[in-house]
């Protein structure tokens, strides 16, 4: 059995913060899964790659400035029917009633264990597969 190869979307406006979000999640994540990232700095490169491309994962720094994961995340959800699954690292765990609040799937927060960031990744890319 191959791998199922997945499209993670990495956003931040820091491009240390998506390479530390890469290097989390890895390219295999879990047995089954590997991973192909496109990266988006801004918010209109984030809709137009999710317009583009099958992302099977949004994975948004809820930091990033001047649009914020959580804002982005919330947009996304707003204007599409299909959205993918979308998981926003904060810097505070109190945030999650954000994260909440814009439909995300999943929270982690910095600084990204890999361990927690694979496990969550794979997970919902697993709960969220084509049938």
């Amino acid at each position: 059995m191959s791998d199922r190869l997945c499209t993670v979307l990495l956003y931040s406006d820091d491009p240390q913060v998506r390479d530390r979000m890469r290097l989390a999640v890895g390219t295999r994540p879990a047995p089954g899964l590997q991973i192909e990232f496109v990266e988006a700095s801004d918010y209109a490169e984030c809709v137009r790659l999710v317009d583009d491309y099958e992302i099977d994962l949004l994975l948004l720094d809820g930091e990033a400035s001047p649009g914020g994961g959580i804002g982005i995340a919330r947009q996304i959800k707003d204007d599409r029917d299909d959205a993918p699954p979308t998981c926003v690292v904060i810097a505070r765990a109190a945030d999650r009633w954000l994260a909440a609040y814009a439909q995300v799937e999943a929270t982690l927060v910095h600084p990204l264990d890999p361990v927690t960031t694979g496990t969550t990744v794979a997970g919902l890319l697993r709960a969220h597969a084509p049938a």
